[in-house]
């Protein structure tokens, strides 16, 4: 069984484009890709005539009005569960 590591290492050895996969380095990538696409989907919805700044723009004229709509809707959500 040694011997067959011996002779994959040596093959990985040979082939200098190709480096050890690190697990962490996929994981961090995968973030970061993440991160990115919410990143333009927030900008993409702030745009005008959007929701996110249809509801940023009534939460500014009326923010006590939405801050108690946003209880409400957060007491709905939590008696469902």
């Amino acid at each position: 069984m040694g011997e067959l590591l011996d002779a994959l290492n040596a093959l990985d050895d040979n082939r200098p484009g190709l480096k050890p996969v690190d697990p962490l380095d996929q994981v961090a990538q995968a973030f970061r890709s993440a991160g990115q696409r919410v990143n333009e989907t927030i900008e993409a919805l702030k745009e005008p005539g959007m929701p996110l700044e249809q509801v940023a723009r009534l939460t500014r004229q009326a923010p006590l009005q939405a801050l108690a709509a946003a209880f409400l809707i957060g007491v709905l959500f939590t008696r469902r569960r």
